[in-house]
């Protein structure tokens, strides 16, 4: 595949800062946020989200995450992959959660995580976080806070790497040659 940096480490640290102080502007009070990271990347980015929104806040952020495989439509299609245990660190009840994932594409991966995040609780409200919105959406699904709109092919992927699991960071369109 062919690989193009759409962004640079450096534009992926402001990303993360601006879509850190969205949150924090939009949920109000900070105590009250719990940020769900949608496995695989989006568990990653929410821990980078929580460590710079503790920057700003001054206290800890509560942060876990959560599979939404066994909820999904598309099994078939998509194909299984090994689950990870969900978790947790609080309960959801009357809290504000911000679900968190590194692209958003069809939605059908957003509508399972919301499926499966009500077995958990009654969030007082629920936010999606996307790194990058590449759309193709078949599901009517937009995130509250997006890093990027990329429009892409259906044939191409957006990867974005993060120092923790890549040992890079930035945002890469992936084209088949």
């Amino acid at each position: 595949m062919n690989r193009r940096e759409v962004l640079s480490a450096p534009d992926l640290g402001r990303t993360v800062d601006r879509l850190a102080s969205q949150v924090l502007e939009g949920v109000g009070d900070p105590r009250q946020l719990i940020l769900v990271g949608i496995p695989t990347r989006g568990v990653a980015l929410a821990e980078v989200l929580a460590a710079r929104l503790q920057a700003m806040a001054g206290h800890p952020i509560d942060q876990g995450s959560l599979d939404p495989t066994f909820h999904r439509d598309d099994l078939e299609r998509v194909g299984t992959r090994m689950v990870q245990p969900t978790d947790l660190p609080a309960s959801l009840e009357g809290r504000q959660v911000v679900l968190v994932d590194d692209v958003i594409f069809t939605g059908r991966t957003v509508r399972a995580a919301l499926e499966a995040l009500q077995t958990w609780g009654r969030p007082r409200r629920v936010y999606l976080l996307a790194m990058v919105d590449r759309g193709h959406r078949e599901v009517p699904i937009q995130p509250d806070f997006c890093g990027r709109v990329i429009p892409t092919s259906r044939h191409e992927v957006i990867q974005v790497a993060l120092q923790g699991i890549d040992a890079e960071e930035g945002v890469f369109l992936l084209r088949p040659d």
